[in-house]
């Protein structure tokens, strides 16, 4: 790959990392807020009866981002790859995981549609029984959610280390991925083995990191000159 190329998949990444976060931001983040109310299972299937288009273009918006980030996985790896191409092939596994284990946690909040309808074959349940239903596969959704912080945090951090050692792209930006990426395994495993101290802020560095990042390869791409060098070195390996 040559350096106009590498910028143009510079420029693609953060055209497709913009989308990812507008999508994520809306899909992941408004639209649960929006309908699910943790504690109160009742309330919670009435607003997904009462905004099931809301849910569907939450969903959809989901798909929006699980398109980017798969692509993503492809465009970082060939950016990466002149520093390390085993770590920089290993991030793209971790980034396809995660994108497909909250594709299954995403399934199961939207499966809380076939909950709410009045279908003959959900007579057998009671309302109450109905309401159970929905708050559960809407807590898988939040449970399946957190399960992919720590192959996303591993992405991430791997991406940062070799953004760092590139020299064509920022160092700041790769210390700011890296904490990132911390944040986001700390805030999976605080989940998993000690739920009180699973703070939303944790997933703070992800965002400033996640914008620094695409603010970068939108308006500066990479070091041309530098790039050169990195695959020069690479290729003589």
């Amino acid at each position: 790959m040559t350096a106009e190329s590498a910028g143009k998949y510079a420029r693609i990444a953060g055209a497709l990392l913009l989308l990812s976060i507008l999508a994520g931001g809306f899909g992941e983040a408004y639209v649960p807020a929006k309908l699910i109310a943790s504690s109160d299972a009742a309330l919670t299937t009435r607003n997904i009866a009462d905004s099931a288009t809301l849910l569907r273009l939450g969903f959809a918006a989901y798909l929006v981002e699980a398109i980017c980030d798969t692509a993503l996985s492809l465009l970082f790896y060939a950016l990466l790859r002149p520093v390390h191409r085993d770590a920089a092939l290993l991030a793209a596994f971790f980034g396809i995981l995660a994108t497909a284990v909250f594709a299954v946690a995403e399934l199961f909040f939207f499966m809380s549609l076939l909950i709410v309808k009045n279908a003959a074959y959900l007579k057998a349940f009671s309302d109450d029984q109905r309401s159970a239903l929905v708050l559960l596969v809407a807590k898988a959704y939040t449970a399946g959610g957190s399960a992919l912080l720590l192959f996303y945090g591993i992405a991430s951090a791997l991406r940062g280390i070799l953004i760092f050692r590139s020299g064509y792209l920022p160092r700041f930006i790769g210390v700011l991925m890296t904490f990132a990426g911390a944040g986001f395994i700390a805030k999976n495993l605080a989940f998993v083995l000690a739920p009180r101290y699973a703070t939303d802020l944790l997933l703070l560095p992800m965002f400033v990191a996640g914008v620094s990042l695409t603010a970068w390869l939108l308006a500066k791409g990479v070091d041309a000159a530098k790039w050169n060098a990195a695959s020069l070195t690479a290729a003589n390996r």
